[in-house]
């Protein structure tokens, strides 16, 4: 597999100060070098860099950074469309705002291919407020509303060109959502599993269904893992914990899963900060991961003495 990474310094999409550190973070837990061990071959882009932005508002007052977070929205839909031609862009947040870039330029190319696109959101939030219902102001909290095509975006952000079908979003490991999202979520075909559903019947039933829609539909897969998605005790990098993660296994056990289908064709990598760790323990966790989606088995794991 050709890798493609690509930093994204984002942390405007948040209020916690230290996301921007992210991608180095995964370079120095050596994200490279696991990759090529597995036997890809891995290009280092660099880091994508925010250009000149105009200024705007929004009538929400509580809505903040949002020239920075429309114009990271509208390079990285740019940058993942084009990185996404030859090889399985990776992308090394950095907030999860940027997946409002990297998904609306993966679409694009799945459009270009005739086939639909289909996204894995593995997140503690489901991130579906729109602009009007955010009360934080945090724009991290907005990218699958703008992906689906949910309104208010106009004028704000860039055009949606390629909006994902709803009925093609998956979302593992929910266990915060918001009184105006779970509104929303009760109107849309978005597929919801939450941490409840995961303790009763276990995370590999309903990701397995999801895999097999992808497969017949012959579609292409984003996976979009977030920090938060696992277990603080053992990813304490992230600035909006939520208790009752996924477990260590658990995490495996669904990059395993996704490693198997052959199906991945794109990767964020969002939230990761730095300052909050614990001598590297979540970003090596992170990359640990990866190396699983990318095709490290059970088997192969290596002994870890600090």
């Amino acid at each position: 597999m050709r890798c493609r990474l690509i930093g994204v310094p984002l942390q405007d999409g948040n209020s916690h100060r230290g996301c921007e550190m992210g991608p180095s973070a995964y370079r120095t837990a050596g994200l490279v070098e696991v990759l090529a061990e597995l036997g890809h071959e891995v290009t280092d882009l660099g880091n994508v860099t925010l250009p000149h932005t105009e200024a705007k508002t929004h009538p929400n007052s509580a809505v903040h950074h949002l020239p920075e977070i429309a114009g990271w929205t509208e390079v990285l839909t740019d940058v993942a469309y084009r990185q996404s031609a030859d090889g399985m862009p990776i992308f090394l947040g950095g907030d999860h705002a940027l997946s409002a870039g990297t998904v609306a330029g993966v679409a694009r190319r799945a459009a270009e291919q005739s086939r639909p696109l289909f996204v894995l959101w593995l997140d503690a939030h489901t991130d579906f407020h729109t602009l009007e219902t955010t009360d934080s102001g945090n724009l991290h909290g907005v990218p699958m509303a703008y992906l689906t095509g949910r309104p208010g975006f106009a004028d704000y952000f860039p055009p949606n060109a390629h909006p994902v079908d709803p009925a093609n979003v998956c979302m593992i490991g929910i266990r915060s959502v918001d009184p105006a999202e779970r509104a929303a979520l009760a109107d849309s075909p978005i597929t919801v599993v939450d941490m409840r559903s995961i303790d009763e019947h276990g995370i590999a039933a309903p990701l397995r269904q999801f895999i097999e829609r992808v497969e017949a539909a012959n579609g292409l897969l984003h996976v979009s893992l977030d920090v938060d998605f696992l277990e603080p005790d053992i990813a304490p990098a992230v600035g909006t914990t939520v208790p009752g993660g996924a477990t260590f296994r658990e995490a495996h056990l669904v990059m395993e899963m996704l490693h198997d289908s052959g199906l991945v064709s794109s990767l964020d990598l969002v939230e990761l900060n730095p300052f909050l760790d614990v001598r590297g323990r979540t970003a090596r966790l992170m990359v640990d991961l990866t190396a699983s989606l990318m095709g490290r088995r059970v088997l192969d794991r290596p002994t870890r003495s600090y």
